[in-house]
């Protein structure tokens, strides 16, 4: 049984300044709801995809292959954090969180510890993905105002800088409408002690909107000091016409949470929910504010965002007497300018565009004080071709420049890299596209990972040759994609829980097969389905031929949705392969168990009220999969996921 324990609740940040201000914007805005709701809606904004290029796209040409995720699939699966869309509706491979709700780490193409630092996720274009070793905080991005999600798997380097070997991520929240208001009200309870609300409103004019959200949540958790509270606000003002954009926006975040601890194998046989660190605890208040801009002069765009984020981490680990915060600052600016050129069977896209940031954390701890900063500035061109809107090649370069210095830790050093690639799709037949991409990405250690080391220690780039080819057959309702793909990679930036440091691999080589299939059964069925395979392995050195750490070999998500009037239900199941421990390089030890979770929503509309039952874990399976050390044969280091969890939710549309 768990224990009925619970920590102290602590609060962070000011949570009652981000509940007066969303009051303060929701009775701004309720004012005119109701009759806007009744406004027309002729003048709201085309329908854009904003995506491969880092412009709006044609929607009829969004990105080969990409995996997209739509609000309403988010919505019927009873989905409340982007985060989970992305696992579950995505079909990325997620492991349970150490630290932090529900933002599971994410791992595109088998990165294993560090695939949320070989991808990058973005918002509208703006990253998001973290500098200090921690995953992206996708659940601070309010549900309600996404549009899509956008997957794009492989290197992405040329567009994205660093870290985007594994692909892209891309949140694109909606457009303002013009003479329209609605918004939502959500309440939720569950298991675990798990409750939350939410809401959301948005209001457009003529030629500006303005949106707003509030949401708080409360979790005793599964395990003993696994309890989270979490509290986030956001909001958008925005002027536009139907030639530029102008906009503000500003997400804050709260959340408070238990550090429960790794479990030695004897412990979670015995009982999986116990905790190893009963009293470790830590937090978070993040806040960015984003100014964004994009402007078309005939056959020219030009688009800007200037982000600046804000965080503070806090972290009481009791069970070993050492605390710490750190302060940390990031600000990112990226101009860009695109040239469309269009003829009666040619359409040319030229892309330049600038990527400047710079970042730093200054932490206190027990032991003293530490710092460390890095600014990167990069270029970059990208020219496609369209031919007779069918075949499309596509070629790009990028360099950077990385400074990366720390006072305390006694180093400084610049660090150059280049990106580049070649991408290339036909269609022979109406049903079927064919594809190709060949090119080079690369990753930066991130100042945290250097820690320790003196200048000419310093982690070296991590680079990587990529090769991916793949096919899509069929339409809307019946479609299949398959790729294969490879990543030979030099200098792999890899943590060793053996050393409790960052290293730098001998060579490794990621190659695998993606499957994605959608089916259309009937009026009323969907089928989704994703599968993976990869087989990362060293290619030389002392540990040649070995597999690579806290990877599975084969994963597998599949959904069924059916919906007919006002019922509807999702279900879905997520199978993982076996995987090596995360200290296990020498492939020792026994491998971590494989693991198959279902989940499950029904859902009744009533006018404008919708009341949803939702299951996860339905069957109770006890798994991991998380593990970080083996002696002896034995695991330890364990981070079981949740059991069985069912919640209630009723939500209003206005």
């Amino acid at each position: 049984m768990k224990s009925n324990t619970t920590q102290p609740r602590r609060r962070t940040g000011q949570p009652a300044t981000l509940r007066a201000t969303f009051t303060f914007t929701l009775c701004a805005l309720a004012a005119w709801g109701q009759s806007a709701h009744a406004q027309s809606t002729d003048n709201a904004l085309a329908p854009v995809v904003v995506s491969a290029s880092r412009f709006a796209n044609d929607p009829a040409f969004p990105p080969v292959a990409a995996t997209v995720i739509s609000a309403e699939q988010i919505r019927e699966a009873g989905i409340d954090n982007a985060n989970e869309a992305i696992r579950k509706l995505g079909g990325v491979y997620g492991r349970q969180s150490t630290a932090g709700p529900n933002d599971f780490p994410l791992d595109l193409r088998g990165f294993g510890s560090n695939g949320d630092l070989n991808m990058v996720v973005l918002v509208d274009g703006v990253r998001i993905s973290e500098n200090e070793l921690t995953t992206p905080l996708l659940s601070s991005i309010p549900i309600e105002t996404i549009e899509r999600i956008e997957i794009v798997r492989g290197g992405s380097s040329v567009l994205y800088g660093a870290g985007a070997t594994g692909g892209t991520i891309q949140i694109i929240t909606r457009r303002p409408q013009a003479n329209a208001g609605h918004g939502s009200i959500v309440g939720e309870v569950g298991s675990d002690g798990q409750r939350a609300g939410r809401a959301f409103v948005a209001r457009g004019w003529d030629n500006m909107s303005i949106d707003a959200s509030y949401a708080k949540a409360h979790k005793d958790g599964y395990r003993d000091n696994s309890q989270s509270n979490q509290e986030n606000f956001s909001t958008t003002l925005q002027w536009f016409t139907s030639d530029w954009r102008f906009g503000l926006r500003a997400n804050l975040a709260r959340a408070d949470y238990g550090l429960a601890g790794g479990l030695t194998q004897a412990k979670y046989d015995a009982n999986a929910r116990q905790a190893d660190t009963p009293r470790d605890y830590g937090s978070y208040d993040n806040d960015s504010i984003t100014a964004f801009l994009e402007r078309r002069f005939g056959s020219i765009d030009v688009a800007a965002e200037l982000s600046h984020r804000e965080k503070i981490s806090r972290s009481n680990y009791v069970s070993s007497s050492y605390q710490a915060q750190s302060d940390i600052r990031g600000t990112q600016f990226s101009p860009r300018i695109r040239q469309v050129l269009q003829g009666a069977r040619l359409k040319n896209e030229f892309i330049a565009g600038v990527d400047l940031s710079e970042w730093s954390n200054h932490t206190t701890n027990t032991y003293g004080k530490t710092d460390a900063a890095q600014r990167a500035k990069a270029a970059y061109l990208r020219d496609e071709v369209e031919l007779d809107r069918n075949a499309r090649i596509a070629a790009g370069v990028r360099r950077e420049v990385f400074s990366q210095s720390s006072v305390s830790g006694g180093y400084g050093k610049n660090t150059a890299v280049n990106a580049w690639d070649l991408q290339a799709s036909y269609a022979p037949l109406s049903l079927l596209r064919a594809f190709a991409k060949v090119g080079q990405s690369y990753r930066m250690a991130v100042p945290d990972e250097n820690n320790g080391f003196t200048t000419d220690k310093l982690l070296k780039a991590q680079v990587s040759h990529d090769l991916e080819l793949g096919a899509t057959w069929g339409g809307v309702d019946r479609q299949l994609t398959a790729r294969w793909f490879r990543h030979r990679l030099r200098d792999e930036i890899y943590y060793n829980p053996l050393t409790f440091t960052n290293v730098n691999l001998d060579p490794t080589r990621h190659q695998g097969v993606e499957l994605e299939g959608r089916l259309r059964v009937s009026e009323t069925v969907v089928l989704n389905a994703t599968y993976q395979h990869v087989d990362a392995k060293f290619t030389d050195g002392a540990n040649s031929g070995k597999e690579l750490v806290l990877i599975p070999k084969n994963t597998l998500n599949a959904r069924v949705n059916w919906k007919s009037g006002n019922h509807s239900a999702d279900a879905g199941v997520r199978w993982a392969d076996r995987q090596r421990v995360g200290d296990d390089f020498t492939n020792a030890c026994t491998k971590m168990p494989s693991y198959t979770a279902l989940d499950a929503r029904y859902a009744l509309r009533v006018q404008s009220w919708e009341f949803a039952l939702v299951g996860t874990n339905l069957a109770d399976r006890r798994y991991y999969s998380q593990a970080y050390r083996c002696s002896g044969g034995a695991i330890s280091g364990i981070y079981p996921e949740d059991g069985r969890a069912v919640k209630f939710t009723a939500r209003y549309d206005f």
